[in-house]
């Protein structure tokens, strides 16, 4: 969504891209017995976006990522989180954002609101948005950029409210979830 006047050889109109799923990943990390932080990833996701380089708040993006992916390096674990104590995947098999308004703070710096579901359920977030790159061609002739996106969530806003208590009173897991969604895209062709 870079802002800045774009050369001769680029378009001023709206593009579309497409995330490229073997090259991007949703993270998360939170707090395990308030000690330390446990990271883990969504490996399956996929999406769109469309990128207005002349007014940056028509852009949109959404983005559907597969519940049944987080990988947490730790099999067990990954299990629960399956289960209906954290994300339920037999019932809520995706999480989805869709953009509802993105705003310009910089050349490359967005702020990107919109409905995030989790569970079924939704809520607004707003994710700090870097990029995205400048584009490049791959070896394949494709146009490609990259954008991350990072946000904070309180997992029981989402319905996503196990936990458990140390001995001492502490919550095992914390409420607490940092997301950044790394994205590579790439662009399609108008249709001809």
């Amino acid at each position: 969504m870079n802002t800045a006047a774009p050369a001769a050889s680029q378009s001023t109109k709206p593009t579309q891209w497409q995330i490229d799923p073997a090259h991007s990943a949703a993270h998360f990390s939170v707090r395990h017995l308030m000690i330390s932080n446990v990271r883990g990833e969504f490996t399956k996701l996929s999406g769109s976006a469309t990128l207005d380089p002349v007014n940056p708040a028509k852009s949109t993006v959404q983005v559907t990522i597969e519940a049944a992916s987080v990988n947490t390096r730790e099999p067990q674990r990954d299990e629960h989180l399956r289960s209906a104590d954290f994300f339920d995947v037999a019932n809520h098999p995706t999480l989805t954002f869709r953009s509802e308004r993105v705003e310009a703070l910089g050349p490359e710096n967005f702020k990107l609101t919109g409905d995030l579901t989790i569970r079924g359920v939704t809520r607004q977030v707003t994710f700090e948005v870097e990029g995205p790159t400048a584009p490049v061609k791959d070896p394949w002739g494709n146009t490609r950029a990259g954008v991350t996106a990072s946000t904070k969530i309180n997992r029981k806003d989402f319905g996503v409210a196990f936990n458990a208590l140390t001995e001492t009173g502490g919550l095992v897991v914390g409420e607490e979830v940092k997301i950044t969604i790394e994205a590579e895209l790439i662009q399609q062709k108008p249709a001809a």
